[in-house]
């Protein structure tokens, strides 16, 4: 992880002391930041939950030229990071592939499945004064909601982006739909919403794309997950995430400039 310049100079010249907190397994951890002090979150490394696992498939490969993942595989395909600073909240979706491998036995043609779980960087720039809630999850799957056209507008004129196209994207997503509080994704934005003729404002309206907690089909804890494939994966470490978070301590009060 590479320190950003003007941070760097800050720990060679004692203003900052480099920091790293690691966590894993359960889906909930707070950093914790002292007493007149802030911290700026500048990177992390994320090894995925899922490692180790294999599910199986029958098929006749003749023909074949796509397989769907499994699903209890899938959920490990998209999942997802936020910091919560009191003030700010930031989600960090990852990607990680269901890679598939043929393999005979008995005459018989079975289709392995596993995630390829090698670990992802991701620069950022987090700035807090207070502790930062940190929460993972795996997502499944996000309901479509509404889908229309986009109508000419200042802000998406035609040939440039969808406005005045054929096209019908989604505008209303759900995400976490058997949570008490399901989140609307709305697009092209909330700002403004009405301007596209796309009818009111759903109740619970996003303008980020991100899921909160709801083991149906929302932010599904990644240690709890594990448990339909038998317990024990549970308490295999290969199976769990790890999150390595970099960043800078300060003791002093956030600058006016940073805050």
């Amino acid at each position: 992880m590479t320190i950003p310049t003007e941070i760097e100079k800050d720990i060679k010249t004692g203003k900052a002391r480099y920091q790293t907190f690691q966590t894993g397994m359960g889906g909930q951890s707070v950093l914790i930041v002292p007493d007149n002090s802030y911290i700026i979150i500048f990177g992390y490394d994320y090894s995925p939950s899922g490692g180790g696992l294999q599910t199986f498939k029958e098929i006749q490969l003749q023909g074949q030229s796509f397989v769907d993942s499994s699903e209890l595989i899938r959920p490990y395909e998209t999942q997802q990071i936020s910091f919560y600073t009191g003030q700010a909240f930031h989600p960090f979706i990852h990607h990680f592939n269901a890679e598939t491998a043929p393999i005979d036995s008995g005459g018989q043609t079975f289709l392995v499945q596993s995630i390829n779980t090698t670990p992802q960087k991701r620069g950022t720039y987090i700035i807090s004064n207070a502790n930062v809630a940190i929460t993972v999850g795996l997502i499944q799957r996000v309901e479509l909601n509404a889908a229309s056209a986009i109508p000419v507008t200042d802000k998406t004129p035609n040939s440039l982006t969808y406005g005045g196209s054929a096209a019908t994207p989604n505008v209303e997503s759900k995400f976490s739909s058997s949570s008490p509080n399901p989140l609307d994704f709305v697009q092209p934005s909330l700002t403004d919403f009405l301007d596209y003729g796309l009818g009111g404002i759903p109740g619970n309206a996003q303008d980020q794309a991100f899921a909160i907690p709801d083991n149906v089909d929302g932010l599904i804890d990644a240690s709890q997950q594990l448990e339909l494939f038998g317990v024990t994966y549970r308490e295999q470490a290969a199976s769990n995430y790890f999150l390595n978070i970099h960043y800078a301590l300060y003791t002093n009060t956030t600058p006016e400039a940073l805050g």
